[in-house]
């Protein structure tokens, strides 16, 4: 009986080695970002000094302006045009559905570094001054198969005939994509633009590849604290941590609310 209970802890105690693996450098820089000296490995007394010159580094509030601004409008175009594509594609022929979610996948499966590389040329080949637009379209271009990929398969649980039910009783057509065919993939639309979102706001690999003329997010400007001790980066990274993680609970609690509502109106 004791081997038996021992054996019932042991998953538990792994799970909890596991996530303290994961979480406990992420709490020691949090704590460190309210160190009073510039050291991140001994604690001499809890200061706002490096959230202060976070924010009034004009370096920092550009980074923070540029990574914000894109991510924001690759999110928005990626999703409508990748919304827009997964629609055509359940339409389409299967060879045609074949043949594009192929081309749809070498995106994914490249490693970073190839797709970095081979945008940084193609920019090059049309003389396209590196910088906010080209950082932009980068962000555009590899969001797109995400937001595809992850609209796709709530398409392929709907009625195929829906959208033609709906012009039947009198809609247009386009009146049938957006009051009938977008309401039922409203999750995965949204869970298109979370993780594009995310992807934009992440990256560094392809960003630091396309960008020029000083033009910097917060991923590289990380990168450039990194190669000098500065504490401010804690700061930084803190602020990014509650950010995701408030966004994260309004995004699973929001919808959790409502179907409680639901239940106890019905």
């Amino acid at each position: 009986m004791v081997g038996i209970k021992q054996n019932r802890w042991l998953p538990f105690v792994i799970i909890g080695l596991t996530l303290l693996f994961f979480y406990l450098p992420i709490i020691i820089l949090m704590i460190f970002s309210f160190n009073d000296s510039r050291s991140l490995t001994s604690w001499s007394g809890f200061s706002l000094q490096w959230y202060r010159q976070l924010f009034e580094s004009r370096e920092a509030m550009s980074a923070v302006t540029t990574t914000i601004t894109i991510a924001v409008i690759s999110t928005l175009i990626s999703t409508f045009v990748g919304t827009i594509t997964a629609i055509g594609l359940s339409k389409s022929r299967k060879i045609i559905k074949e043949l594009v979610l192929t081309l749809n996948n070498f995106p994914i499966l490249n490693p970073e570094i190839v797709t970095a590389i081979g945008l940084m040329l193609l920019f090059s080949a049309f003389a396209i001054q590196r910088g906010f637009t080209t950082m932009l379209l980068a962000h555009i271009s590899f969001s797109i198969p995400y937001v595809i990929l992850t609209i796709l398969p709530k398409l392929r649980s709907l009625d195929p005939n829906l959208a033609e039910a709906a012009m039947d009783l009198g809609a247009t057509p386009w009146q049938a994509l957006t009051k009938v065919i977008v309401p039922q993939i409203a999750p995965g639309i949204l869970a298109g633009a979370l993780i594009a979102f995310t992807m934009s706001f992440d990256d560094f690999v392809i960003s630091y590849f396309v960008t020029g003329g000083g033009v910097k997010n917060i991923s590289i400007l990380v990168y450039t604290m990194s190669k000098r001790i500065n504490p401010t980066i804690n700061a930084l990274s803190t602020i990014l941590v509650v950010i995701i993680t408030i966004v994260l609970v309004i995004v699973n609690v929001i919808p959790q609310a409502k179907k409680k509502e639901r239940v106890s109106i019905e």
